[in-house]
């Protein structure tokens, strides 16, 4: 007898859709492409940065996202100017010099924070006035503060004597500052008391300015030459620490800046290159200040010619004994135009 055969089974399976992967290639094309356009964009950057500006993009990129978000890092990406053009090679190599002399002058204002931040530790005379000494890197240099404390006050109250520990601050720094191209700024600080000794008119801006010529004079003393100072200033209360009290001690400080050699060059500008126009003493001051004041020709405004002033009506005659001298002044700096009687 025949063994029955086993049965047949027969399994149809759906067709799978043929167009499924007809579009996966234009997800790698995309992905190829992307990788290119960076590749591309790190070799521009390659070229036209220098390795000062490439360092601090290696830093920028190592900076957390958190520290990044907030602005809180050590560089930001708008610190970097943009690269000018490639055809421009006189500014590019202007831009570069300049950025160049920026770094290294960042950098040795740095070392020089750090020199004196060791002198603080090791120097047995200054190691116990750390308290009353801030050091700090800011946009206009290297900022060096001599704060006043309730225990040990830098001058005399009320007065410009320098006490024996500022003395000895001023005169062992004095040599570090010297050692440096860069140019200082001295500025004084004071609280808000009210001046009471002294002559009238004696206040906390004379007082705050004459501190800072006192430390002027002693930095001169401990070596420093005189040239290397660029300004001496007098704030009295109206830069005060965020935080503090009107009558704080930390108000009354010093304030030494050794300025990088863009904020010297701002101030040399600020004070010798302004654009300013003198008035004539032996004309009419008052057409000349109406002609200063009015906006340029072609700019909205009517001609020159129709801009003058119409003179007021002259006043009635009136006898010396009735009109008074501040009257007639008032009456002939408000005519530009001379009236006849």
């Amino acid at each position: 007898m025949k063994k029955p055969s086993p049965p047949v089974v027969i399994k149809w399976r759906r067709a799978q859709n043929a167009n499924h992967y007809v579009g996966s290639w234009k997800i790698a094309y995309a992905d190829f492409m992307t990788a290119m356009m960076a590749f591309f964009m790190v070799m521009w950057m390659l070229g036209a940065t220098t390795p000062q500006q490439r360092e601090q993009i290696a830093d920028y990129f190592k900076m957390p996202l958190k520290e990044a978000l907030t602005h809180n890092g050590k560089f930001n990406m708008g610190n970097i100017p943009l690269p000018v053009d490639a055809k421009d090679t006189d500014g590019l190599t202007r831009l570069r010099q300049r950025e160049l002399e920026h770094q290294r002058d960042i950098q040795r204002l740095k070392n020089t924070r750090h020199r004196l931040e060791q002198m603080l530790r090791n120097d047995p005379r200054l190691r116990e006035l750390q308290p009353n000494m801030r050091i700090t890197l800011v946009h206009d240099g290297l900022r060096i503060e001599i704060i006043d404390s309730k225990k040990r006050p830098m001058f005399a109250t009320g007065g410009t004597a320098i006490a024996p520990y500022m003395r000895s601050i001023l005169r062992i720094i004095a040599p570090v500052l010297d050692n440096l191209p860069n140019r200082i700024s001295l500025a004084g600080h004071t609280d808000n008391q009210p001046y009471l000794n002294g002559e009238r008119g004696y206040g906390n801006w004379e007082l705050s300015t004459d501190r800072a010529n006192a430390s002027r004079r002693e930095l001169v003393e401990g070596g420093l030459a005189g040239d290397k100072i660029l300004r001496v200033i007098g704030m009295a209360n109206t830069m005060a620490p965020a935080g503090k009290v009107d009558d704080n001690a930390a108000q009354r400080r010093i304030s030494i800046v050794i300025l990088t050699r863009e904020k010297e060059e701002a101030i040399r500008q600020e004070n010798t290159q302004s654009v300013s126009e003198e008035i004539d003493g032996g004309k009419d001051a008052a057409a000349q200040l109406w002609r200063l004041a009015s906006p340029p020709a072609g700019k909205g405004s009517a001609p020159a010619s129709s801009a003058k002033p119409v003179a007021p009506a002259p006043p009635k005659a009136a006898s010396a004994t009735e009109v008074s001298p501040a009257a007639q002044a008032d009456a002939a700096s408000s005519a530009p135009v001379k009236g006849k009687g």
